[in-house]
C-alpha cells in the first residue's frame, strides 16, 4: 500500500514541478519596445480607500515614455477617498475623479465601476489597476509594448505580493505555484481557447476595440474574479491574451490581516479551483503530491529502497516551484519551507467557500454582501 502511495505521490508531484520549470523560462517580464505607443487610460476602481489611493495614483502619475491619463471612480466611498482624489485633479490635470451610478441588481460593485471607467476612458488602450498596486515608472510603457505588438487583446501581470502577517505569507505565494504549476504558457499562447484562460485582477490592460466588442466587465457582472473571467472572456470571443511577470514592475499589499486572506481568497474561490467540478479533482492532486509526500517522509526508514526513491523524489517534487519562487519573486522563505501546511490551508478555505455556495450563504467584501457568489 505504501508503495502505491508512493508511487501516486511522486507522479502527482513531479508532474506540475515540471510544468513550473518549463513555465519559468517562458513567464518573463514585457521586454522594453522603442516604438511609439497609443495613450493610456489608467483606470482605478476605488471604494473606501483613503489609506491607499494616493500612492497609488502618484505611482501612476510617475510613469515615463507613455501619454496617459488616470481616472479614479470611487465608488460610493463612505471615508476620504473622493477628497483625497480630488486634491490630486487639482494638482495634476492628468488625473480625474468620477463617481460611479448606484450600483444596480444583478452586479458586483468592482465590475460595475470598471465598467463605468471604461465608458468615461478617453484613449485606445485601457489598463485596470486596484488601489493596493504601486507601478514602476517603467510599468505601462513596457505592459503597452507587449499588448501592442503581439496580437493580443488583453495582457494581464501578477505583481510582486507583499506579505506580512503569517497567512499572507502562508498562502499568496501558491498563486504562483498554481499559476506555472497547472497552466502550460505554450498552449495559452498557441491559440484562444478559454479554457486557458489566465490573468490577474490588480492589472489588466486591454484593446478598447475588443473589450467593447465581446462586452468588457458587463459580460462578467456578477463575478468576483475578473483576473480569471475577463480573459476567458476575451478568448471566448476569439481574442489572444497573455500573461507577464509584473515581479520588477509593480507590488501590491492585498491584504494586513489573517482575517482578510481568509475572506479575500474566499469570496471568489468557487470561480477558480473551488468550482463544484473541479474542486475534487483538484483537492485529490494537491493532497496527493504536495501533502503526502511529507507524510510519506516519517515512513522512509520502513521501506525498500525503490520506494524510498520514489518518496524522496515526491519530497523534491513538491518542494521545488516553491523554492525556486521564493528567488525569482521574492517570496518569503517560511512560505516555503511550511509549504505543505500552505496547501492544506488553501483546500481549507476552497472547501469552506464550497460549503457556504451550497448552502447559499452570501459573500461580503467591502461592506456589500453577494448572495450566491
Amino acid at each position: 500500500m505504501i508503495g502505491v502511495l508512493a508511487v501516486s505521490a511522486m507522479v502527482c508531484a513531479l508532474g506540475p514541478a515540471a510544468l513550473f520549470c518549463v513555465n519559468l523560462g517562458r513567464y518573463r517580464a514585457p521586454r522594453t519596445v522603442d516604438a511609439s505607443l497609443p495613450g493610456i487610460s489608467v483606470l482605478i476602481p476605488a471604494r473606501d480607500e483613503e489609506k491607499s489611493i494616493e500612492a497609488a495614483v502618484r505611482s501612476v502619475l510617475a510613469a515615463t515614455g507613455v501619454d496617459f491619463e488616470v481616472i479614479v471612480m470611487d465608488d460610493g466611498s463612505t471615508d476620504r477617498t473622493a477628497e483625497i482624489v480630488a486634491q490630486l485633479a487639482f494638482e495634476d490635470s492628468r488625473v480625474r475623479l468620477e463617481h460611479a451610478p448606484i450600483l444596480p441588481a444583478g452586479w458586483n460593485g468592482k465590475q460595475h465601476a470598471c465598467w463605468a471607467l471604461a465608458n468615461v476612458a478617453r484613449h485606445d488602450t485601457m489598463c485596470f489597476v486596484d488601489a493596493d498596486v504601486r507601478l514602476e515608472p517603467e510599468a505601462l510603457r513596457r505592459m503597452a509594448g507587449s499588448l501592442s505588438t503581439n496580437g493580443n487583446a488583453l495582457v494581464s501581470g501578477f505583481p510582486r505580493q507583499i506579505t506580512g502577517t503569517w497567512m499572507e505569507w502562508m498562502l499568496l505565494p501558491l498563486i504562483h505555484f498554481v499559476l506555472l504549476g497547472f497552466l502550460p504558457i505554450s498552449r495559452m499562447r498557441a491559440g484562444t481557447d478559454p479554457a486557458f484562460a489566465a490573468g490577474c485582477g490588480q492589472f489588466l490592460m486591454v484593446r478598447r476595440d475588443a473589450y467593447f466588442a465581446c462586452g468588457g466587465h458587463s459580460g462578467i457582472r456578477l463575478t468576483m474574479h475578473d483576473g480569471l473571467l475577463l480573459p476567458r472572456l476575451f478568448r471566448a470571443h476569439g481574442y489572444r491574451t497573455d500573461l507577464a511577470d509584473l515581479t520588477d514592475l509593480a507590488t501590491c499589499r492585498m491584504y494586513t490581516s489573517a482575517a482578510q486572506v481568509w475572506r479575500g481568497l474566499a469570496k471568489n474561490a468557487t470561480e477558480g479551483i473551488a468550482d463544484p467540478i473541479r474542486i475534487a479533482p483538484i483537492s485529490a492532486v494537491l493532497l496527493l503530491g504536495q501533502v503526502l509526500p511529507f507524510v510519506l517522509l516519517f515512513q522512509l526508514g520502513s521501506v525498500g529502497w525503490g520506494v524510498g526513491i520514489c518518496i524522496v523524489l515526491s519530497v523534491a517534487g513538491a518542494w521545488l516551484p516553491h523554492v525556486l519562487a521564493v528567488g525569482r519573486f521574492r517570496q518569503d522563505w517560511r512560505g516555503a519551507l511550511l509549504h505543505p501546511l500552505g496547501i492544506l490551508l488553501l483546500l481549507a478555505i476552497q472547501w469552506y467557500a464550497l460549503g457556504r455556495k451550497l448552502s447559499g450563504g452570501a459573500v461580503s467584501w467591502k461592506t456589500r454582501a453577494y448572495v450566491g457568489e
